[in-house]
């Protein structure tokens, strides 16, 4: 069973918040680190009290370290050495993995993500905009008297009108496609699949295959810890509207363009279920919207194609080993709208995504490596994840139709990685093994 009094809420459950701010943070000795962890614990929200309440709360924020942040708190580098491999090198140095190169390379980020002097991330969650800044305006008061305990950079979120739906700066309805996990999801909506066991995701819990990886050391750190993977990816909202121009000449081939690279109408209206035109009663249906299959409804790829968004992201049925893949995802929009019709203003915006799970290479890594910038991913040739894969100019798309099919050449990169970072998301009781000081050994 689940100790959701010792979960954190982040990756359980989304808070009816509609503003965020990331707080990314770095610490001179361990004692600054204590002394911040302490005056924010209580704050944390667990994963009970988050389900169970209405309302957001000011106590529901999320802490989350770098490798060298738990070293930066005090815990002994020997404990800290089993951890992962990847997790201690940290994302930026596993760029050529992720396929973050070219202007997507760890040296132009921002923020001071790609650096060992990050060591922490606090998320601040708010029903509003306004709420956000009340709360910021408090733990800026808080910030000021930890000495040691210093700001790197800061990230504000906000989500983007119509505020019906979650969608993004390109106008795609998102999180439509959830995986469900055994002990949290009683009810899973069609298309979901069965729920997951909770190792796939939380440390210390058997697995789809059984055990669940062992658990690093000091075992009061790791359990129901999980890992995070964050991504900030500016979106060229520009470069995605002059792209549609180009290759549609009426408004309705434009936005059949735009449905054909994400896999869904941007109403959230899945191809498979809606091939011919959009439906927005069918993409605001969540017991409609994901029941759909690959295998049997779209085998060749004639209505969602074999490269699109969507279909590299979550092969379903079509992939191997399926439910050991499968991550979960929280984040929010950054930046202000670009009006329909407005050249680009100069500002930048995007989405600040996380991914959780329990092995960062088997379901992150791979994802991005294989589904989203292998070339030849389900057997296709030169292409690339249309949306969020690493382009520059040189890659196509083909979209297939009976008799003769279709191919997208010299796509632009419609988004930019400027950040990104591995977290690990401790359990309560371990940030409070963190915030005592007390020595690694004796917690074992």
């Amino acid at each position: 069973m689940l100790e959701l009094d010792d979960i954190q809420h982040f990756l359980m459950t989304r808070p009816h918040a509609m503003a965020a701010r990331y707080e990314f943070l770095s610490f001179r000795t361990p004692k600054s680190a204590q002394t911040w962890l302490n005056g924010i614990l209580d704050k944390v929200g667990t994963a009970r009290r988050v389900m169970a309440a209405d309302e957001l709360d000011t106590r529901w924020v999320t802490v989350a370290f770098t490798w060298n942040g738990l070293l930066a708190t005090g815990v002994e580098d020997s404990l800290l050495a089993t951890f992962p491999d990847e997790f201690r090198e940290g994302m930026a140095s596993r760029a050529q993995i992720l396929g973050d190169v070219g202007r997507n390379d760890p040296k132009h980020w921002v923020g001071g993500l790609a650096s060992n002097d990050l060591h922490a991330i606090l998320v601040l969650f708010a029903r509003d905009v306004e709420q956000r800044e009340r709360s910021v305006r408090e733990y800026e008061e808080f910030l000021a008297q930890c000495i040691g305990a210093e700001r790197l950079s800061f990230l504000n979120l906000a989500a983007l009108p119509p505020y019906e739906y979650s969608h993004d700066h390109f106008g795609y309805r998102d999180r439509l496609s959830q995986c469900a996990v055994e002990g949290v999801d009683e009810v899973c909506n069609p298309g979901s699949g069965p729920p997951l066991k909770a190792g796939e995701f939380f440390l210390g819990y058997p697995d789809e295959d059984g055990d669940g990886p062992r658990l690093p050391q000091p075992e009061i750190l790791s359990r129901n810890g999980s890992y995070l993977a964050y991504r900030r990816l500016q979106e060229h909202v520009s470069a995605f509207r002059e792209f549609l121009e180009q290759h549609g000449e009426t408004r309705e081939e434009q936005e059949r363009v735009a449905a054909k690279l994400m896999g869904r109408w941007r109403s959230g209206a899945p191809l498979v279920l809606a091939p011919e035109r959009d439906d927005p009663a069918l993409g605001a249906d969540p017991l409609r919207n994901n029941d759909f299959n690959y295998k049997t409804m779209d085998p060749h790829g004639y209505a969602v194609p074999l490269g699109s968004h969507i279909r590299r992201m979550n092969p379903r049925d079509t992939a191997v080993n399926m439910n050991r893949r499968k991550m979960i995802r929280r984040g929010g929009t950054y930046g202000p709208p670009l009006p329909e019709g407005a050249p680009d203003d100069g500002e930048e915006r995007g989405i600040a995504a996380f991914i959780g799970c329990a092995s960062l290479v088997r379901q992150f890594e791979f994802a991005q490596n294989v589904w989203v910038n292998d070339p030849k991913f389900h057997e296709l040739d030169n292409e690339r994840d249309p949306i969020i894969g690493a382009h520059d100019g040189t890659f196509e798309m083909t979209i297939p139709k009976r008799p003769v099919r279709r191919k997208l050449t010299g796509l632009p990169a419609f988004t930019t990685v400027r950040g990104g970072a591995y977290f690990f998301l401790p359990g309560i009781r371990a940030l409070r093994f963190l915030a005592s000081g007390a020595r690694a050994q004796s917690a074992m």
